[in-house]
């Protein structure tokens, strides 16, 4: 699935056009390399996105197509 995607479908950012910025704008890195939005996440995958002065970092537990709002915490977990 490709990163932008993936950030949208997870509810880490709210829309897709959004996650395809904040790529092309090197916020966003995958495993320490910064990403583009067409980078295809696996599952083992450490995703660090930059947040103003805050730094998310998560790691890819699941990856799935459409997830429930309820559900989307259970693709990612927090370091």
């Amino acid at each position: 699935m490709r990163l932008d995607k993936y950030l949208k479908v997870s509810r880490l950012i709210k829309r897709r056009t959004v996650a395809n910025e904040a790529c092309d704008n090197d916020r966003v890195s995958v495993n320490g390399h910064p990403a583009k939005a067409s980078y295809d996440v696996k599952v083992g995958d450490r995703i660090s996105i930059q947040f103003g002065s805050r730094t998310l970092e998560v790691e890819v537990l699941a990856v799935a197509e459409a997830v429930r709002k309820d559900d989307a915490g259970a693709l990612y977990r927090e370091i």
